[in-house]
């Protein structure tokens, strides 16, 4: 019933409500309060209508950081419409897939990346509006509508019954299979989330937060600037995680939240400009994809002796956050992934799907309202990943004698570059098709900077001599370039098991 409806796109208009007048969005030059970001909301929803899209209709976007993200996130909702974030790195042959994959009808893309897009349609077929996110005095190619006309609309938004379980985003995440998954989400998974992470993070209405990091990203979009918009508090979007510029904006909006992975923050303590600018409003710092070397957070904590650190975990199934560890264990258990949040039931199980003792290492599992409706299209990998009751989260972990959940591997095949996610089969297949190649496999290796290194090892087919520079160039035509291999080792065989299994680990040792 509309009557209890609780739905993402009920958030603006109640923050509206309580702060009217209170600034919500700063993106450069524009500035909304709470009243004018929901009002954007109400037009950009009643546009969508305007322009054909019907309840259950999917439309995606690609782009970076901008206050229309934002509103897009909310107004999608309110029209019942599925939103498709993508990433804005990947090349037209990735796009395009995901494109097909969830069936979109409208594509809203930023200027920039318009011929990306173009590529990516005339790939993929499927789509039938196009919209520009274009700045002013841009002119969008023929056959694209400007987002800037949708938002004049005079038309009331609609006014539609949303269920809790109804599918209002689609997510798109790379496994061990060598295409990414559509994760699909509800209000009831997305709120649920939003809940913890504010219990999780004590995150406030007084916050102002600066968001740099990707909003095709669940943890930048709904574990912070989401959340932002629920509170009340003041969200900060800039376009890219600079550190010159990242710095500059805490300094001048005096900021008092950020978020990013270990690499970015690595790169803050790096910045020549570091002992320039005004950090002392800064009092909150979350972190995730991956632990913090305890060096760095030794750093920090000289450094910005008054920031306290949350390390949080989770994945896009979870919409995204599974557990956290807050700052008053950050000294002693730094580098654990903490406590399961408080909407979320964490076990760990043996290969049986047992749960096994404490100091025991199994597969992570989770179960809890957070959780995913499903894998788009999917029915074999959805049941296969909700066996038993749990869902299986794929990475290895155990808890320690106080009870802090710790990852210890990654079962899925996957390496964390610089807070992406890289699923070594996407790659290996891209060099599979390589004439030269006869065995390949990729792995991650550490990285002072990005955490993990994409690189591979290969046996190269009798009578061929491919060169490094050859096969990294025939990656980077087909893969975006953080999924591109950094080195390609030539060796004689892989090893592996006396069952033909790959040994990985062998791999890391030898070149890592």
């Amino acid at each position: 019933m509309q009557v209890r409806s609780h739905s993402l796109g009920d958030i603006p208009r109640r923050s509206a409500r309580r702060h009217p007048d209170k600034i919500a969005i700063v993106d450069g030059d524009v500035s909304l309060t709470f009243a004018e970001f929901d009002e954007l909301v109400d037009r950009a929803a009643a546009a969508l209508r305007d322009n054909g899209f019907a309840p259950g209709d999917r439309i995606a976007l690609l782009a970076r950081n901008c206050w229309q993200y934002a509103v897009l996130a909310f107004a999608t909702a309110r029209a019942a419409v599925v939103l498709v974030p993508i990433n804005f790195m990947l090349t037209a042959e990735e796009i395009a897939f995901i494109l097909g994959h969830s069936g979109v009808r409208g594509f809203i893309v930023e200027h920039d990346l318009i011929p990306t897009a173009d590529a990516a349609t005339t790939r993929a077929g499927s789509v039938i509006t196009k919209v520009a996110l274009n700045a002013d005095g841009q002119r969008a190619p023929y056959g694209w509508h400007y987002f800037a006309h949708w938002l004049t609309t005079a038309t009331p938004p609609p006014d539609i019954d949303i269920a809790d379980d109804q599918l209002v985003r689609l997510m798109y995440t790379s496994g061990t299979e060598s295409r990414p998954k559509g994760v699909m989400h509800s209000s009831r998974s997305l709120m649920a989330n939003y809940v913890s992470t504010i219990v999780a993070g004590s995150m406030s209405e007084d916050d102002i937060e600066i968001h740099s990091m990707p909003l095709y990203h669940c943890a930048q979009l709904d574990n912070f600037l989401a959340t932002d918009i629920y509170l009340g508090a003041t969200s900060i979007i800039i376009a890219r995680p600079e550190p010159e510029l990242i710095l500059r904006s805490i300094a001048e909006h005096r900021a008092t939240n950020f978020f990013a992975p270990p690499t970015v923050w690595i790169s803050l303590l790096r910045s020549p400009i570091i002992d320039e600018v005004d950090l002392s409003s800064l009092r909150k710092g979350y972190y995730g994809a991956s632990a913090m070397p305890t060096e760095v957070l030794v750093e920090l904590r000289e450094r910005l002796p008054d920031l306290q650190l949350w390390n949080f975990y989770g994945q896009t199934e979870m919409a995204p956050l599974a557990s956290a560890l807050g700052p008053t264990e950050q000294a002693q258990h730094g580098g654990a992934a903490g406590r399961p949040a408080v909407n979320v039931e964490t076990t760990i199980l043996d290969d049986t799907d047992t749960p096994v003792p404490h100091g025991t290492v199994g597969e992570i599992a989770h179960r809890g309202p957070h959780l995913m409706l499903g894998y788009l299209d999917d029915p074999m990998r959805t049941a296969e990943a909700f066996r038993g009751g749990w869902f299986h989260s794929g990475d290895l972990g155990y808890y320690d004698e106080f009870g802090l959940l710790h990852v210890v591997d990654r079962k899925k095949d996957m390496i964390n570059t610089g807070g992406e996610n890289v699923a070594s089969r996407e790659v290996e297949e891209v060099l599979y098709r390589h004439s030269g190649v006869q065995e390949v496999a990729v792995f991650g290796v550490p990285h002072p900077v990005w955490v993990e290194a994409v690189v591979a090892a290969v046996v190269t087919r009798r009578g061929t001599n491919p060169s490094e520079e050859e096969l990294v160039a025939h990656c980077r035509s087909h893969l975006a370039g953080y999924k591109t291999p950094k080195q390609v080792y030539f060796v004689d065989a892989l090893p592996k098991n006396p069952s033909g299994k790959l040994l990985k680990r062998d791999l890391r040792t030898r070149f890592g």
